[in-house]
């Protein structure tokens, strides 16, 4: 008998049809009144997000419950922001790792003319940025090997991430690996048009950009998680 393939959820045209419409209608009123609309497809969504989470749950540990939980508010936080629209226009969010021990996080955003996939660590607190720095400077060899792999380039060009315009205070500006050290962010982040968002096999993709970041993640945890005798 022949096995029934089940169909993978996929961000349905709607969606980013409604993102469209609600960039042209950025208002209170206008979402009030189109606000089922906005909880259907945010819904569809949510599933899709719930296919990612259970693809991740197969290759990694994951703190988030589901995939509604990992979804990001659409409401704007205005106080400090010239831009006072009210509402994003994108779906976003993302999937924590589970125990202190498994470090970063996965990321989606999906916007007409603007969707990615990202992880990595957009904020390392001054005490983590400073074991990954005094990891890289004493050998840089293990960061570059990831980066510099197959799978990484192919999915991520290279490390982004905002950095220092000279070196860090204790690093020599002469260092081999000054190139590495000057970051203060490691995001790796893969775009993707929207016929490839709205296409069918978009999760398995996702999913496969998931994987490629488990090298950089599995060595930022083994740096962040022990102390300099490498015991956790």
């Amino acid at each position: 008998m022949k096995k029934q393939s089940i169909e993978q959820p996929r961000i349905p045209l709607s969606a980013f049809k409604f993102l469209e419409t609600l960039k042209k209608n950025n208002n209170r009123e206008w979402f009030q009144l189109h606000k089922t609309s906005f909880q259907h497809e945010q819904d569809a969504v949510a599933v899709f997000a719930e296919g990612m989470l259970q693809l991740l749950l197969q290759h990694d540990q994951i703190e988030t419950l589901s995939g509604k939980q990992s979804l990001h508010r659409i409401y704007r936080d205005t106080r400090f922001s010239q831009n006072k629209t009210p509402y994003k226009t994108n779906w976003s969010g993302g999937f924590r790792r589970a125990t202190k021990y498994r470090r970063g996080g996965y990321y989606f955003h999906f916007e007409p003319g603007g969707s990615f996939i990202a992880g990595g660590f957009w904020g390392p607190v001054p005490a983590d940025l400073k074991l990954i720095r005094e990891d890289i400077a004493f050998d840089d060899r293990p960061l570059r090997k990831i980066i510099n792999s197959k799978s990484f380039k192919s999915s991520f060009g290279e490390l982004k991430g905002e950095q220092l315009k000279s070196a860090p205070k204790g690093f020599d500006v002469a260092h081999e690996a000054i190139d590495l050290l000057r970051y203060k962010q490691f995001l790796l982040i893969r775009p993707f048009t929207d016929e490839e968002v709205l296409r069918a096999g978009f999760l398995k993709e996702v999913d496969q950009t998931y994987k490629h970041m488990r090298p950089f993640f599995d060595y930022m945890s083994e740096v962040l998680s022990t102390d300099s005798n490498g015991t956790l």
